[in-house]
């Protein structure tokens, strides 16, 4: 099935200075959209983009003052309370370190990055304990959607 103009230009993924592409894109950016509208928001303008350990890290320091590694880094443009729009960074590299550390797949951590930076766009956060559970109770529900 093709790929809608406008869900593509509402959803997107770029490699910055890793070689990696997406399996799946259109299903994964349909589970994306699916996952977004359920939290009663709308994709406007979703980046994704993919990069390496040491990319992360220096955008770390530089925007958010955090000198540590990281998997994933959310920027929130939103202009309203309905319509979605940031860019999410994902280290490809720790997405597949952490992965071995679990014993997961890469294709689910990284679903689970990916859904996880999409979720702070829809206002959940992760500081506290209780915050953190939710967030993971609500990575699980939609990563059970998938049907992919």
């Amino acid at each position: 099935m093709a790929n809608p103009p406008e869900m593509a230009k509402s959803v997107r993924f770029t490699a910055n200075d890793v070689p990696f592409r997406l399996p799946k894109t259109t299903e994964v950016r349909r589970w994306i959209i699916q996952a977004i509208k359920a939290e009663g928001y709308s994709p406007d303008n979703l980046q994704y983009v993919w990069c390496s350990d040491s990319y992360l890290h220096e955008v770390n320091k530089q925007y958010l003052n955090h000198d540590t590694f990281t998997d994933v880094i959310t920027f929130d443009y939103s202009d309203d309370n309905i319509c979605i729009q940031g860019d999410i960074f994902i280290s490809i590299d720790r997405v597949r370190e952490n992965a071995r550390m679990i014993r997961s797949r890469v294709r689910d951590e990284l679903h689970r990055v990916m859904i996880h930076g999409a979720l702070h766009l829809c206002g959940y956060r992760d500081k506290t304990s209780s915050e953190k559970s939710e967030m993971t109770e609500k990575e699980d529900y939609y990563l059970s959607l998938r049907d992919f």
